[in-house]
């Protein structure tokens, strides 16, 4: 699975699609995804699917750069797989993963 980007002609933004497949959640109860589009203060729910995974959509502005990761049963963290790149988060030692618009 991958990050999907779907760019519209008629208005300045983006609809991401973030999925995160059913060997990453391991038979997760809840999956929620931060970021900088969430101010990292509340996460966005995501809806397990029929094959195991879960995803989401959210609405981003292009030409921009977000930093994500994905929250598993409120106890492990965890990058998107297909990230288009990863950068230090700058607390932990850990990477988020980037989503580029």
């Amino acid at each position: 699975m991958a990050i999907k980007k779907q760019y519209f002609k008629t208005k300045p933004e983006v609809k991401v699609t973030l999925s995160l497949p059913k060997t990453a959640v391991k038979g997760a109860k809840k999956v929620e995804v931060f970021g900088d589009f969430t101010n990292w203060a509340e996460g966005i729910k995501m809806t397990k699917q029929k094959d195991g995974s879960y995803k989401t959509s959210v609405t981003l502005n292009p030409e921009a750069e977000y930093q994500f990761r994905y929250l598993i049963d409120n106890v492990t963290w965890e990058n998107d797989w297909k990230a288009d790149k990863y950068i230090s988060n700058g607390v932990s030692g850990e990477e988020n993963s980037v989503v580029v618009l």
